[in-house]
């Protein structure tokens, strides 16, 4: 069984001296690089990157974390011929999910490596996988992954990323991108000191439609956005739990238990934490605010360059537990005017709750059970969730308005992105500097989700005032040897 002593941080002197990639480092320059440059266009050589693959090679790619999320990731991969996944990684030899109402399959890194055995044997023959159980030993083994693709529950992102990014890797990581604010500015700061290739997993942010939202609402379609509101019908996955819960059943064959927990204080299993109910749990997840507001507040983000709001407050349906998530919650965020940033207020609805919608919207119903609203001086806009398509309302009734120039690159796929982006191409749409602003965004809502009280942020010091509680939260809690640095 593997220790935690193999996942105890290097220095990054050590980092730097003993990670040797293997292809050779192109080098560029990020002096000067301003913030809001480095979310869309820039090329990669300007991020001054290295270890970019060569137009001509395949990207070796390591999978960490095998669970139903990462089987969808893998299939996203596996359009692409010019990336080749070499390695997986997961605590969890196999889960069975097949009577759960997500996922329905066999899970865990068996699983996967039998599916990736047999994809890449059918097209060239014979195939062989690497598969680990800790993701250390598999970044320290395997010397030809180019990147990895990180799909772990929200404790263990920002662990798989920072060591990954140390050793030279180009990332792509399920959002949120952290499970704490501390680590999502720690991330973004070693990608671009790094330079590799980033990407994080809101796919609706490669659509086509999300970019055409973003560049109505800059076109002042709808004029000035006084509001947006952002909602999903997402629950709890545990609806039944009054507390976490306190029996103490097996650990299943096959799973190392004391990787799975990671940084958390070590607790028994339960099949409430695993596989896929984690999100439920503080120490595990966040919740659905934490799972989907980087799909459904991105358009808001990205169309208004929004970045810090002034205050947070949250209300929340049906809280049983301080450790459990609720079973639904409207929390608001206000954004003041600073440089680009408009006032702003953003609320969003989870559980089941949302706002009222326009009389013209009815017969749409059924597309926005999930949705966001943009409400403007001149009228209204409503899209579907995850980036789908925007409609635009004026004085109530539906109209087409003229199409506003193309000023976001429109891309095949939220993987080509990355993948371009590891071969030298502009740095992907979703990279960390823009994930990690999204992500914290995100994180402040569950800050106030789990306080239950109206917060004013003070983004420079990083710090809720007069909410001494709050600390904790922002900067995480770690089992020694598991600290994220």
């Amino acid at each position: 069984m593997a220790t935690r002593k193999k996942f105890e941080h290097k220095t990054s002197k050590e980092n730097a001296t003993s990670e040797v990639n293997r292809r050779k480092f192109l080098k560029g320059t990020a002096a000067g690089l301003g913030a809001s440059m480095a979310f869309h266009i820039v090329p990669r050589a300007v991020l001054g990157g290295k270890g970019f693959v060569a137009p001509s090679e395949k990207i070796h790619i390591a999978m960490i974390g095998c669970g139903g999320r990462a089987r969808q990731n893998l299939k996203g991969i596996m359009q692409h011929d010019d990336a080749q996944v070499v390695a997986v990684a997961d605590p969890a030899k196999q889960f069975d999910t097949r009577q759960l109402r997500i996922y329905r399959s066999l899970i865990g890194r068996a699983p996967l490596k039998s599916e990736i055995e047999s994809f890449y044997s059918k097209k060239s023959g014979q195939y062989r996988c690497a598969e680990y159980e800790n993701f250390l030993e598999m970044l320290d083994k395997e010397k030809a992954i180019d990147a990895v693709l990180i799909s772990t529950p929200d404790h263990q992102h920002a662990h798989g990323a920072v060591h990954s990014m140390r050793r030279g890797k180009h990332v792509y990581c399920e959002k949120p991108l952290t499970h704490n604010i501390r680590e999502a500015r720690l991330v973004s700061k070693i990608a671009r000191e790094t330079g590799v290739a980033t990407q994080l997993g809101n796919q609706g942010h490669s659509r086509p439609t999300n970019a055409q939202t973003v560049e109505l609402i800059r076109a002042g379609v709808i004029g000035k956005v006084k509001e947006v509101h952002a909602w999903v019908p997402a629950k709890r996955w545990n609806p039944e739990l009054l507390a976490p819960p306190t029996d103490t059943p097996a650990v299943p064959d096959g799973l190392n238990w004391d990787l799975w927990i990671g940084p958390r204080k070590m607790r028994p299993f339960h099949s409430a934490y695993a596989p896929v109910h984690w999100r439920d749990f503080w120490d595990f997840g966040c919740g659905a605010l934490g799972d989907f507001g980087c799909h459904d507040m991105d358009s808001a983000t990205w169309a208004l360059d929004l970045s810090a709001p002034a205050t947070v407050e949250a209300r929340n349906a049906g809280q049983t537990h301080p450790g459990l998530a609720p079973h639904g919650s409207i929390c608001y965020f206000h954004f003041p005017k600073t440089g680009k940033q408009p006032e702003l207020k953003v609320t969003w609805y989870d559980g089941g709750l949302m706002p009222e919608l326009p009389a013209a919207a009815d017969p749409l119903r059924n597309k926005l059970r999930r949705g966001v609203m943009f409400v403007g001086e001149k009228g209204i806009m409503l899209c579907e969730g995850a980036g789908g398509t925007p409609r635009v309302f004026i004085n109530g009734e539906h109209v087409t308005p003229q199409t506003p120039p193309e000023t976001i690159p429109r891309v095949k796929d939220h993987y080509r992105d990355w993948l371009d982006a590891c071969k030298g191409g502009r740095a992907a749409l979703s990279n960390f500097q823009y994930g990690a602003r999204l992500t914290e965004i995100t994180l402040l809502g569950v800050l106030a989700v789990r306080l239950g009280k109206k917060l004013n942020w003070n983004h420079k010091q990083m710090k809720a005032d007069g909410v001494p509680e709050a600390d904790a939260i922002i900067q995480g809690d770690y089992r020694k040897g598991w600290e994220v640095v």
